[in-house]
């Protein structure tokens, strides 16, 4: 009697430890199944990064054999680049020193910088102004320095003029511009388009407006186009 408990016990337990045998294959199965997934996914990863940098390999070449014949073709080319960067330093210097002189000619001798008064500008011009008619006419000034604005601004309106202005700064609003532009039938620029540091842009927008340009002999530099009679 006894022998047969135990072989009963033995026989329960040994299913139930087969029962268990069958959970961990099946979970040894997934895992595998799922590592052998991985590893695919992750070899057709490096095979197409692989044939990403065949191909970028093979454009950069192509693009240093181009550069090379374009470079061949065209006769003194490194000297040209050259001339190129140093005509950009240059612009750069001279927009710095143009604001410099800007801001040197902006108040009286002796007075500290910012300090000259809108005021006193109103009664007392602080830059000579253009021998032009204005009489009827939209004027369009280009300036950030408000003593000068005023100054203008007064000219202007007691000459017969209307009187538009924009500061010109690369922050503002293109459209703005470009509409000003097209109102006005002159434009005064406060030290030229280099010295507001709109150079490119200003020159595009005038000549898409049609405007010809015409420098003023002054101490303070004055840039005035005028629209091209019809």
């Amino acid at each position: 009697m006894p022998i047969t408990v135990d072989m009963e016990r033995i026989i329960d337990e040994h299913a139930r430890l087969l029962r268990h045998y069958g959970r961990v294959q099946k979970r040894c199965s997934r895992l595998l199944q799922e590592r052998q997934q991985a590893i695919d996914d992750r070899d057709a990863e490096i095979m197409r990064l692989r044939a990403a940098v065949i191909a970028r390999d093979t454009a950069l070449a192509f693009a240093r054999e181009d550069h090379a014949a374009l470079a061949n073709s065209i006769p003194g080319l490194p000297r040209r680049l050259a001339l190129v960067r140093h005509i950009d330093m240059l612009v750069h210097r001279i927009q710095a020193l143009t604001r410099e002189r800007a801001r040197g000619w902006g108040q009286p001798w002796g007075q500290p910088r910012g300090a000259a008064s809108a005021v006193a500008a109103a009664t007392s011009p602080a830059l000579p102004l253009p021998a032009i008619n204005v009489r009827k006419r939209a004027v369009l000034w280009i300036g950030q320095d408000p003593a000068d604005g005023i100054a203008t601004r007064r000219w202007i309106e007691t000459s017969g003029g209307r009187f538009l202005q924009h500061d010109g700064a690369d922050d503002a609003d293109p459209a703005v511009l470009e509409a000003s532009l097209v109102q006005a039938d002159l434009v005064i620029c406060q030290t030229g388009c280099i010295g507001h540091g709109s150079f490119w842009r200003a020159q595009d927008h005038c000549r898409r407006t049609g405007k010809q340009c015409v420098e003023v002999a002054a101490p303070r530099t004055i840039l005035v186009r005028a629209r091209t009679s019809a």
